[in-house]
């Protein structure tokens, strides 16, 4: 069943399909959608007319382009990158984690390490991460394994000091630098009075049959805890208000999350229902690539690839954007 939604057939995304599927709760509601589907629809009128440069192409390649000052411009393609975190300590001792804020394990950073080889030839303009230190660790070592060598700068936001003690001076700077907002909307569903327990002493306290309804339902959240239903309505919301007015104006996105946030945004890319969801499978370390394309998410890679080849398929201008790559790196 996961490798069928793993392979899940891809196609627009429909405000009402895509309702229907979810049985939301008021913020995902048709009101909501209906706008986000109307702006995709302004931005594939836009495009077509548009003759700019594809957002696949370096900044530093193109230098007429600004890293900053190009906002407002569209892109025909823009690419999005999945990647669930690596393996944490907590994981590796087979605990409940949530919302504990746990780093990697030795295994989880060889992980990260191997996740960023296999996406050093995608561009990355900007990074989203949740606000634990697991996926932050993951998208920085992953970062460390790109060809353009740019550098993840965190933004700091929390205050007026804050932003104006980490600001950058240098323009040339910024250019080698890639913005990256945590958000606790991203963080892994919080999984109430289990985090912390051992997985198999709370199978053997509660059941395994209540245990696996806990972890693997759509509706039905542990003690005091959050629901995948819970967990999506603050993810997809975060992805639709912060994240997808990025690839719109054609910025190339990485996300490092969790395996619930990302199933949660994963549901919302390819319309699957409650259903699908809950058999979807996400391994630790292992990116995903969709394609935003004419307001469309088109998956690119399988979360099983075992090296680039078998992970993406590249499109035109993901091709011509690693060629250049060769060029200046030869």
């Amino acid at each position: 069943m996961a490798t069928e939604v793993c392979h899940h057939a891809i196609g627009t995304l429909q405000s009402h399909s895509y309702l229907s599927n979810l049985n939301h709760s008021q913020n995902l509601r048709s009101g909501s959608l209906r706008l986000a589907t109307s702006q995709r629809n302004c931005f594939v009128i836009r495009s077509s007319a548009s003759h700019s440069q594809t957002s696949v192409v370096d900044p530093v390649l193109a230098p007429s382009r600004s890293n900053t000052g190009d906002s407002s411009k569209k892109s025909n393609e823009a690419a999005l990158i999945l990647i669930r975190h690596g393996e944490s300590l907590w994981n590796e001792k087979n605990l409940f984690t949530g919302c504990v804020d746990v780093p990697l394990s030795k295994k989880g950073i060889d992980e990260a390490i191997e996740a960023g080889k296999k996406i050093s030839n995608i561009p990355v303009d900007v990074i989203f991460t949740s606000a634990l230190i697991r996926a932050q660790m993951t998208a920085m070592l992953a970062m460390t394994q790109h060809r353009r060598k740019k550098v993840p700068v965190v933004l700091h936001d929390e205050s007026e000091q804050a932003k104006a003690w980490s600001q950058v001076f240098s323009e040339d700077t910024k250019k080698q630098s890639i913005p990256v907002t945590t958000a606790w909307q991203l963080n892994e569903r919080m999984y109430g009075e289990l985090q912390g327990l051992n997985k198999q002493e709370t199978a053997d306290r509660y059941g395994k049959e209540q245990v696996h309804e806990w972890r693997r339902s759509y509706d039905i959240p542990p003690p005091n805890g959050e629901s995948l239903e819970m967990c999506a309505e603050r993810a997809v919301a975060y992805f639709r208000d912060r994240i997808e007015p990025k690839l719109l104006s054609g910025k190339n996105v990485m996300i490092a999350a969790h395996g619930n946030s990302l199933r949660s945004i994963i549901m919302y890319l390819d319309k699957l229902t409650s259903q699908e969801v809950i058999s979807l499978e996400l391994s630790t370390g292992i990116p995903m690539l969709y394609i935003f394309k004419e307001g469309r998410f088109i998956r690119r890679g399988s979360p099983t690839g075992p090296t680039e080849s078998g992970v993406y398929a590249y499109t035109k201008h993901l091709a011509l954007y690693r060629q250049k790559l060769d060029e200046m790196f030869q």
